[in-house]
């Protein structure tokens, strides 16, 4: 019985020994972890802060942080990634939520509910950020704030399936994306360093908000596919309110004084914005018509699978890595690519000649598209998707920088705002066309019609420009003339004016002999 009670205490010893063991070995591989998970906080972090210092420098850079661009370029990046979150959350929801034939109807249904108030609210929010003009800080961050807002009433709508609040609400996002826009590109002036032009500042701030958003569409992708719609949506009120504070902190002298103006001349001087100006806009309306279109017209045949590398019927002719999701990948990547380059090319031209840009990008355009409905393709979708992007990008950033040049500050918020609603709604008819036409299940007839479009467009903007450029000549020829010819005329009035001289006698005067 005693050896049973020592041999009971001496494997009750082993094993406090080989618990107290297993203890120790735990509290090591629990500080090994700590310590890993610290080393690995600690790498993220100054990886984290090395990127940021990166970003500084570019944004900051050719005077742009002494002027209050680098903040402003931080700001529209912040802003569009946001936009991002909120577009993710509302695509998930509102358009891929229900099948295919539903999904035509509801995105009908949100293109008209988004052109009506457009063309209501058109007139008024140019003029209305023209008259806040020594409060422009405040009204972008008051932008900002209301679209934080509106995420909030949207994320509460998500889960009952409240459809009217969430077009309604993203109706609203719309409207104050397109304000913060107007006034961003109307303060661009006031921002903008001596070694820096036009053309080059809205390019950088353009290629940042690209980043920025492209950085930005994968994470709320991922982040809507794990918490839900409805936490994206909360996680983007939260960017917005934040941002609307930086907005605030911009620097003072982004505001411009207040200007006495009479509305009568505002209207005639809006309305008679210039032939450059002019001629932008009418092209880069064809291209934002042209754009929209491409992007519901192939999203829809690649849905219903009507494009000729998805069509094919037997298994063997089948391409497995093309199906619809990754050919709409692909083509949103070509998209973004395209975007992407457009403001790179900007940002290298410079400011010469936007005029010109402004053709070009539309000529290129219209070549792509007519190759495309030749020779329909994968190759050529995404060709024709970069491309568009491309022109799109280009062309909008030259328009910006002939209208901060042309236009007057006392209009020029006006203008923006005017050129952004047409624009919108160019881009809503475009994707209501391709909405009609993806119907057909034809890509060449919808390609076809929009080429032609696009071929006309350009014929007469390049008709129209020889036209002035003829009448310029002409009235510049008829003022050399007229100065040739008054030169002649005071040449010849010289010629007839008798001269004086000094040795003739003056006969007004009597000869009389001072000695009598």
């Amino acid at each position: 019985m005693e050896g049973g009670w020592d041999r009971a205490r001496d494997v009750s010893r082993r094993v406090a020994r080989g618990a107290a063991g297993a203890g120790r070995a735990t509290v090591r591989a629990s500080r090994a972890t700590a310590s890993g998970t610290a080393r690995a906080g600690k790498a993220t972090a100054r990886g984290a802060q090395k990127v940021g210092k990166a970003t500084r420098r570019l944004t900051y850079a050719n005077g742009a942080g002494r002027t209050g661009l680098g903040r402003l370029i931080e700001l529209s990046a912040g802003n569009s990634i946001g936009d991002a979150f909120v577009t993710v959350a509302l695509a998930s929801t509102v358009f891929f939520g229900v099948p295919v034939g539903e999904a035509r109807g509801t995105v009908a249904l949100y293109l008209v509910i988004t052109m009506v108030p457009f063309a209501l609210l058109a007139p008024f929010v140019g003029p209305i950020l023209d008259r806040f003009r020594s409060g422009r800080r405040y009204v972008m961050a008051g932008t900002l704030f209301g679209r934080g807002l509106l995420c909030f009433a949207m994320a509460a709508a998500v889960a009952p399936g409240d459809l009217p609040t969430l077009f309604i609400g993203a109706l609203g996002v719309l409207v104050l994306s397109k304000a913060y826009n107007v006034s961003r590109a109307a303060i661009m002036p006031n921002v903008l360093p001596a070694d820096i032009t036009l053309v080059s500042a809205n390019a950088r701030v353009a290629l940042f908000t690209l980043v920025a958003a492209g950085v930005a569409v994968p994470v709320g992708a991922g982040l809507t596919a794990w918490l839900g719609s409805a936490m994206a949506l909360r996680f983007a009120m939260v960017a917005f309110i934040l941002l609307g504070v930086l907005a605030v902190r911009l620097p003072r002298h982004i505001d411009s004084p207040d200007f006495d103006e009479e509305a009568a001349p505002r209207w005639r001087t809006l309305l008679k914005v210039g032939p450059a100006v002019a001629e932008a806009v009418w092209a880069n309306l064809a291209l934002r018509v042209f754009s929209g279109f491409l992007l519901f017209f192939l999203l829809f045949l690649v849905q219903d699978a009507a494009v000729p590398w998805l069509a094919v019927k037997e298994p063997w002719a089948q391409d497995p890595f093309f199906d619809i999701p990754k050919t709409i990948a692909l083509l949103a990547g070509a998209a973004g690519l395209g975007g992407l380059v457009g403001a790179a090319v900007a940002n290298w031209t410079r400011n010469h000649a936007p005029q010109l840009i402004v053709l070009v990008t539309l000529a290129v355009t219209v070549v792509t598209a007519i190759l495309t409905a030749i020779f329909f393709g994968l190759w050529t979708a995404l060709a024709i998707a970069l491309v568009t992007a491309f022109s799109q990008e280009l062309g909008k950033l030259a328009l910006d920088a002939i209208v901060q040049r042309e236009i007057g500050e006392e209009i020029r918020s006006s203008t923006f705002g005017v050129v952004e609603a047409v624009l919108q709604l160019a881009w809503v008819f475009g994707g209501l066309v391709g909405l009609v036409l993806s119907l057909t299940q034809s890509s060449v007839a919808g390609l076809v019609t929009l080429a032609v479009m696009l071929t006309a467009t350009l014929g007469w903007l390049l008709v129209a420009r020889r036209k002035r450029v003829r009448a310029a000549k002409a009235k510049l020829r008829r003022r050399r003339a007229e100065a040739a010819q008054d030169a002649a005329a005071a040449d010849h009035a010289d010629e007839q004016q008798p001269h004086t001289d000094t040795d003739t006698l003056d006969t007004t005067q009597p000869l009389t002999n001072p000695n009598g």
